[in-house]
């Protein structure tokens, strides 16, 4: 697998890629694909915006009416890859970290200064 130096993500090559054996938690698949997307309903000025900027970085307030009143009305959602330092001294909850899906693959870990890789919930 390739990485892209601009992005940091996994570049595919699509005539080596064999389509048989890619899974939901192959590398190259997840390095493309957000870990989860997170979507919050509920009553207005409860906090739902703040919840999804704190996990993914994510700004869901996107439109001038709504920066100015501090209200979203549109309908936002934000993709997140969460990554878990595997080190056994970054213990929990620090080994989580939660990035932008545009965030590239193996990120350093601040506790640790380790690569980290892409943690996929399902396989923990």
């Amino acid at each position: 697998m390739n990485i892209n130096e601009k992005d940091k993500l996994a570049e595919q090559n699509l005539e080596t890629l064999d389509v048989t054996k890619l899974t939901p938690l192959n590398e190259d698949v997840i390095s493309r694909q957000p870990t989860i997307n997170l979507r919050t309903i509920g009553h207005v000025a409860h906090g739902k915006s703040t919840l999804v900027h704190a996990i993914s970085g994510v700004h869901t307030v996107r439109f001038k009416h709504e920066k100015e009143t501090h209200i979203t009305i549109k309908l936002g959602y934000a993709n997140a890859k969460i990554y878990q330092c595997t080190n056994p001294d970054c213990l929990p909850p620090e080994c989580y970290k939660s990035y932008e899906s545009s965030k590239e693959n193996n990120p350093i870990c601040p506790t640790t200064g380790e690569r980290i890789p892409v943690h996929n919930p399902q396989t923990s």
